[in-house]
């Protein structure tokens, strides 16, 4: 999708903020739309819809993480959230709630742009799409098939639902089966901007991943942790 197709719904409460990234994001080429809490993010979406929300986690009455688990209840939406509080804790529950990436206040627009886009790109949106080589359009694994032309996993037919991240980290990982990927290389493969480099919100990815395809995910067959070096993908399922 051309970016001046990408609609962007921006939840702040800090009206000068929304009007900075309403005006720097539209002249990028987005089409952006900013309300104050979630209640009018509600009354938006009841009417229309958005292809990425950038979202405040301190927000008046309902709070931004609340927020994100509505929304992600309601389907794959990527979101993105932004926090005057830039701890750790603060990124990992964001994420854990389904974020997409996260980024503290204060921040320059050029960041967050980069990070829209990035996120948008995982999606398969506002850049050309990668295209799966010719008979791997769909990859097996266990009980599961990965549909890379609809973004679908399946597990014996039944549809496992993944946020825009966690199908972009399993992407990789199935792109690149039986080795061994750190961390650093992760970052890089799935987020492609700078980034800090204690970031673990690979780790986080990871944990949600494994819950969703995983027996145990204590035990995992498929996600294998090897200790010191990152993680390797087993698709036959001998990840012990």
């Amino acid at each position: 999708m051309d970016a001046e197709r990408v609609r962007l719904l921006v939840v702040d409460d800090d009206a000068g903020l929304r009007g900075l990234l309403t005006q720097y994001l539209t002249r990028e080429g987005f089409e952006v739309v900013a309300v104050p809490d979630g209640a009018a993010m509600d009354a938006w979406l009841a009417r229309e819809q958005a292809d990425l929300v950038i979202l405040d986690l301190m927000l008046p009455g309902e709070d931004g993480l609340a927020i994100a688990r509505r929304l992600r209840s309601r389907g794959p939406i990527p979101i993105i959230m932004l926090s005057a509080r830039g701890e750790d804790v603060d990124r990992i529950v964001g994420l854990e709630v389904g974020a997409d990436d996260y980024l503290a206040k204060p921040f320059n627009p050029r960041e967050l742009l980069a990070r829209v886009r990035a996120v948008l790109r995982r999606g398969g949106e506002g850049g050309p799409q990668e295209q799966p080589a010719p008979g791997q359009a769909v990859y097996a694994f266990g009980p599961f098939l990965l549909d890379t032309a609809s973004q679908r996993l399946t597990r014996e037919g039944e549809a496992i639902d993944l946020t825009t991240g966690e199908y972009t980290l399993l992407r990789v990982f199935v792109d690149r089966p039986n080795r061994v990927l750190s961390r650093d290389t992760l970052v890089d493969l799935i987020k492609g901007y700078d980034r800090d480099p204690f970031d673990r919100s690979i780790d986080v990815r990871v944990a949600r991943l494994r819950a969703k395809i995983e027996d145990d995910s204590k035990d995992p067959r498929y996600i294998r942790t090897v200790w010191g070096q990152g993680y390797l993908f087993a698709p036959d399922g001998d990840g012990r």
